[in-house]
């Protein structure tokens, strides 16, 4: 009988490079491929270690004076949405939101490449080619899945949505929720607030699965276009101490 237990990972770390957050500071990242059978179970106690996801590559910042990055997930259950939220919610309810397997189409390259084009034209992914967005989509390992949101037309059926594609979110599922990967939205419709919308309808899908986070990836202090991960209460952020409740009182002690 074959005993061996699976290699454990291997991790490394980056060469410093400037912060695309805040300019002012250096950042450096701790990695780890997840690849194999053990990729998903990995890719769960990662996560929930403030690790993030790119493709087959596990990360977390490993700065060396500087902590703005927070690991941030919504407690769902417990989520009670704003005003502006119910508001944006109802000016939404015209779309349909469709899972799929992990895999790339044309026409969200299209949508991606032209919210790029928008709203990161000086962004590390500035430059992506189709075959660099359909890596971004397919090269994975653990249980991914591409949430298409398409406004709905005269004969749709569930599972089987016509209408345009006006945004989209590669997920992780989870054992504990779902992780956002990326999502990117038509720039045209930014009166949707479809980043919001996303957010609102992922702590949806969770609160139907009986789980109870929604991870939203890393809040950085002091940088502007971050401020909205904070919206979405009760939260948790990964401290020194674990994952422990957010609250306005805590924002101005969380980096000391």
């Amino acid at each position: 009988m074959n005993t061996q237990t699976a290699p454990s990972p291997q991790f490394y770390l980056t060469a410093p490079a400037t912060c695309p957050y805040l300019p002012h500071e250096m950042e450096r990242k701790v990695f780890t491929h997840m690849v194999g059978e053990r990729a998903p179970e990995l890719n769960d106690l990662l996560t929930q270690g403030g690790f993030r996801r790119s493709q087959n590559i596990a990360y977390r910042p490993a700065c060396e004076t500087c902590r703005a990055c927070v690991s941030v997930r919504i407690v769902a259950g417990e989520f009670i949405p704003t005003r502006s939220m119910r508001r944006v919610a109802a000016l939404n309810s015209d779309l349909v939101s469709t899972e799929y397997p992990a895999e790339p189409s044309n026409e969200q390259y299209s949508l991606f490449r032209r919210y790029l084009d928008h709203r990161h034209q000086k962004g590390g992914m500035s430059d992506m080619s189709v075959l660099d967005y359909a890596m971004m989509v397919e090269d994975t390992h653990v249980n991914t899945r591409i949430i298409e949101y398409r406004l709905k037309v005269e004969g749709d059926s569930i599972g089987a949505a016509k209408g345009p594609l006006v945004a989209a979110a590669l997920t992780d599922r989870m054992g504990d929720g779902l992780s956002m990967v990326y999502s990117y939205f038509d720039p045209d419709l930014a009166f949707r607030s479809l980043g919001t919308f996303m957010i609102l309808d992922h702590i949806r899908k969770v609160r139907d699965r009986g789980l109870p986070h929604v991870y939203l990836g890393y809040w950085v202090k002091g940088s502007r276009k971050m401020d909205y991960k904070t919206k979405f209460l009760p939260q948790e952020h990964l401290m020194a101490r674990g994952w422990e409740r957010y609250t306005e009182e805590t924002e101005s002690t969380e980096q000391d």
